[in-house]
């Protein structure tokens, strides 16, 4: 059967990953089921599906989003607190459903012992979809470029535990030109990993200096101790879980384990991923904020 003539089943369509991913997908000739908790989010593509509104938690519902489809893209679910369960829901619903190719969104230096909190849980999702029988392919994608933005204050200041470490970041465009040549492609990616990042790895005062240029104003990294990264978010409110992930997502960059360059997004896609200055000239709205 041609990639044109499978059904692809798309978790998390109406997000960033997601609507890039299926408008190429539907560019490409191929059949999809749009699968979103909001499907008046979904986008009305050429041969793709709106189906009905499920999300990772409700198995009965993520089997029927599922079923027609041979192949699916396993977008990870929202941090939560049981995030990882709800994985396992979704992969369960997948298999009962007849999928037999999972293409899964996961997380660089995804571990058990990861110093970013949130990447054990791709670690095990990882792990549980191994064990499942399912034929897969993992994508570990680094932080999103349009992070660097979010993470910068009204002040234009960017703070946290990030030491002097580095970031091949990624745009979300690449990740989403990437999983399509992989789902469109088959089994020939079947049981591989493959790493997605930018082109080069760059430090905090790199970003900020890149982000002072786009947005006509100074933009400065001030570093954070753990114990100052955590007082500095208190007043947010959040749960402790989640006050992990935040921190800890500075301290994977000082560890070294997010100094990571990989060829993959050029040998899948044919074209070098862009780097922070290329992404911030084509997504003017990232950081509009903070001109």
């Amino acid at each position: 059967m041609s990639s044109s003539e499978q059904t692809i089943a798309v978790t998390g369509a109406s997000g960033t990953v997601g609507r890039l991913l299926s408008a190429r997908l539907s560019d490409a000739g191929a059949r999809q089921r749009l699968i979103g908790r909001s499907p008046d989010r979904l986008p009305e593509l050429a041969g793709a599906v709106r189906t009905e509104p499920a999300s990772f938690a409700d198995k009965a519902a993520m089997r029927a989003a599922f079923t027609g489809a041979r192949t699916a893209f396993l977008v990870s679910a929202h941090e939560s607190a049981n995030r990882v369960e709800e994985h396992k829901a979704a992969v369960d619903a997948a298999a009962e459903a007849g999928v037999e190719r999972l293409v899964y969104l996961s997380f660089l230096a995804a571990a058990p012992d990861a110093t970013f909190t949130f990447a054990r849980d791709h670690w095990h999702t990882e792990q549980y979809i191994r064990a499942s029988g399912l034929r897969f392919t993992f994508l570990r994608d680094s932080f999103y470029l349009a992070m660097f933005a979010g993470m910068t204050g009204e002040d234009g200041v960017i703070r946290g535990p990030g030491g002097d470490g580095k970031v091949a970041a990624i745009a979300h465009e690449d990740i989403a030109e990437s999983a399509a040549r992989v789902l469109l492609d088959g089994e020939v990616h079947d049981g591989h990993t493959y790493d997605l990042t930018g082109p080069a790895a760059i430090d905090f005062p790199e970003a900020a200096a890149i982000l002072s240029r786009f947005t006509g104003r100074t933009i400065e990294y001030v570093p954070e101790t753990r114990e100052e990264a955590y007082a500095s978010r208190a007043s947010y409110g959040a749960a402790d879980w989640e006050l992990d992930g935040w921190v800890s997502s500075y301290e994977a960059i000082a560890t070294g384990e997010m100094h990571v360059v990989s060829e993959a997004v050029a040998k899948l896609t044919g074209r070098a991923p862009q780097d922070l200055a290329t992404y911030l000239e084509r997504n003017p709205d990232n950081y509009a904020h903070l001109r």
